[in-house]
């Protein structure tokens, strides 16, 4: 009886797992869309850049929104808030290198194709070999930390090494949230697929944009 039981717990877990697994997915996949027409309506409409700092205040204002709001359907409203002013201030930044750094078309579509292989690459790796990555949370907060202060002195002080550190950085510790983010819901360390997806999102967000300043302070000059 007791094995029936167990056996029953568990066809139950692996249930609850791959639903939050898809419907991870699924939102992840439909906040990406509305960033692209939100990214685009910018760019159309020749939106200026945001502040850096009025950036940061309104991720940080809706990010403690939706995740005040994630167990009701207001959550699901605040994640693509979040997302879609995340992807408003990409729509300036990609006018910038479309118009104005050689080769700039190319480097926008080498780094959208890179993030996206980065990212099936490694989910389909955890997902696959069902690695638990949990022992990297204390090193990826510490890490992103560091990567944030980094960043922050180099626009304080013009330091354009110190944005390139701070870009490599972030593309190395974003790969490893998507690492370690998908191996908490496999593994049923996270149940919440509002706050999965934003964490996924976010970490492909920060790929993209560092690859970008990687790729374009390497490889692109201004045409002007």
């Amino acid at each position: 009886m007791s094995d029936n039981i167990t056996l029953i717990r568990r066809r139950e877990s692996a249930l609850a797992t791959n639903a939050v697994l898809r419907n991870t997915y699924i939102l992840l996949s439909l906040t990406l869309l509305f960033s692209a027409l939100t990214a685009s309506w910018a760019m159309f409409s020749l939106a200026p850049p945001l502040n850096p700092f009025v950036t940061l205040l309104g991720y940080i204002g809706l990010l403690f929104l939706t995740t005040r709001l994630r167990n009701s359907g207001w959550g699901i409203v605040s994640v693509f808030a979040l997302t879609g002013f995340m992807g408003y201030t990409l729509g300036p930044v990609l006018n910038v290198y479309l118009h104005h750094v050689v080769n700039g078309q190319q480097i926008v579509i080498t780094c959208l194709g890179t993030t996206g292989v980065i990212f099936m690459a490694l989910s389909l790796f955890t997902l696959i070999t069902k690695k638990d990555f949990s022992f990297m949370g204390s090193f990826l907060m510490m890490g992103l930390l560091v990567a944030f202060l980094v960043s922050l002195a180099g626009l304080l002080f013009h330091m354009p090494v110190g944005m390139m550190a701070a870009s490599a950085m972030f593309v190395l510790l974003s790969s490893g949230i998507i690492l370690y983010k998908t191996s908490q819901i496999i593994h049923g360390g996270e149940t919440n697929y509002i706050m999965a997806t934003i964490d996924l999102y976010v970490a492909l967000y920060n790929i993209f944009v560092s690859l970008l300043m990687l790729l374009g302070g390497n490889g692109g000059s201004s045409r002007d």
